[in-house]
């Protein structure tokens, strides 16, 4: 090592120090300052001229340097509060001859969000090789195979990179059948206890007077069940206010208490609105509502209806031996201008029937359940002059189409039209 170290010219090895590290310094026995680069200079708005020399406490706030040397042990990836933000250091001893003559320290995350991000994708990439040696896949939801790139189900996903390694109670609300199983399951698996259990309790479909047993009983309630994973709690807004109140207790102790369970709280009706009317604890709906997830219903993101449609008809294919499956585009536009009050779930089901009634590979509006073809004929305007309600239609008929396929040329093969006949529609309209 020395004679390999004896090679380099003092150039390269300053090149080596400024940039092996974003931020780092070295200080001597005395805890005072023998290096530090100039990116950590320039954070810490100090001249490295000035910094040279000094004990490292004047010069880097909340340091621990000094104390890596009396305890004689390395502190790895230790939070250290600096400018009012955590971010992650380490600190090592620097030994020589059996005797401590200095330390080194190095900032490894210069921010805990991005620390969050990396280790939720570091977990979800080890998961998938995992999966892959072992041949076998866990089946809860992964969030990455969530389909959706709209901005309501983007944003959604980020949060939930961010706040799954914390043991935040997480509050995930939306209408019936838009996934909000799936996400709380995305949450599990991308913490720190995705190998430990994941329970769920339905709190609309157990008796209300065996909710809560069913919840807080030492021998067979799911707190103590799920202890160090995950309990969801499905439809939380339909538990007896008495047992919100327990459930309030619960939370308040389990912070002092050994009994470690993350809990998060799913609804399809709104919370906040409940708490107006006296129909749910305004002290627990404060106590659980830390993080907020808001799914949006399918109506409102439309730009995922061509991936999900293709998603759920590759999953059909696969489920049911069928091969080559393909949706009309007539019968597309009637699906786009339905409202899907059923929202994904209702997408997946209604797919699945029209291919149950299908016989060849092609889906026709033949196969659409009637309240569909129904529903979304009504979508269209029925009074006025003729003129008005053909221009109305048009209107709406271009509009579910570029929502379902944002790529124009899809859009106007969907339609059977032009692609140039399409862009002059646009143009008339000011679309």
């Amino acid at each position: 090592m020395k004679d390999w170290i004896g090679l380099l010219s003092t150039e390269v090895l300053d090149q080596i120090l400024e940039n092996a590290f974003q931020w780092f310094v070295v200080v001597d026995r005395e805890a005072k300052i023998l290096y530090i680069n100039e990116e950590y200079c320039h954070f810490l708005e100090v001249k490295r001229k000035d910094a040279i020399g000094q004990h490292v406490a004047d010069v880097i706030e909340n340091t621990e340097m000094h104390k890596v040397m009396e305890k004689g042990e390395a502190d790895i990836a230790a939070p250290h509060y600096i400018k009012g933000t955590y971010m992650l250091a380490n600190r090592v001893p620097l030994v020589v001859e059996g005797e401590i003559v200095g330390a080194f320290g190095s900032v490894i995350f210069r921010d805990m969000t991005d620390w969050k991000r990396l280790s939720a994708h570091v977990k979800t990439t080890m998961e998938r090789i995992d999966q892959r040696f072992s041949g076998t896949a866990d089946h809860l939801t992964d969030l990455e195979d969530i389909i959706g790139e709209s901005p309501g189900i983007r944003k959604v996903k980020e949060a939930i990179r961010m706040i799954a390694p914390t043991k935040l109670p997480v509050v995930i609300e939306g209408e019936t059948g838009t996934g909000k199983e799936m996400f709380a399951e995305s949450i599990h698996k991308l913490s720190d206890r995705s190998d430990k259990p994941l329970l769920k309790l339905n709190c609309a479909v157990i008796p209300q007077e065996l909710a809560e047993k069913e919840l807080f009983d030492l021998q067979e309630g799911k707190v103590y069940q799920a202890a160090s994973g995950t309990l969801v709690l499905e439809e939380v807004h339909a538990l007896a206010i008495p047992v919100q109140a327990k459930l309030l207790r619960f939370l308040t102790e389990n912070e002092q208490s050994t009994t470690d369970v993350r809990l998060l709280f799913s609804s399809n009706r709104n919370l906040a609105e409940l708490v107006s009317t006296g129909s749910f604890r305004e002290d627990l709906y404060y106590r659980i509502q830390s993080v907020y997830l808001k799914i949006p219903p399918l109506r409102e993101r439309m730009e995922d209806f061509s991936l999900l449609t293709r998603y759920f008809i590759h999953r059909i294919e696969q489920q049911e031996g069928r091969r080559g499956l393909k949706v009309d585009p007539k019968t597309l536009r009637h699906l786009v201008e339905y409202q899907w009050p059923g929202n994904v779930r209702e997408l997946y089901n209604t797919l699945r029937a029209m291919v149950y009634m299908t016989e060849g590979n092609r889906l026709t509006t033949a196969s659409i359940p009637m309240h569909v073809f129904q529903s979304s004929k009504t979508n269209h305007a029925t009074s006025g002059k003729l003129e008005d309600i053909l221009a109305q239609t048009e209107v709406q008929v271009l509009e579910n189409a570029l929502a379902a396929f944002p790529d124009k040329t899809e859009a106007a093969k969907a339609l059977g039209i032009s692609r140039s006949t399409l862009y002059e529609k646009l143009k008339k309209y000011n679309l």
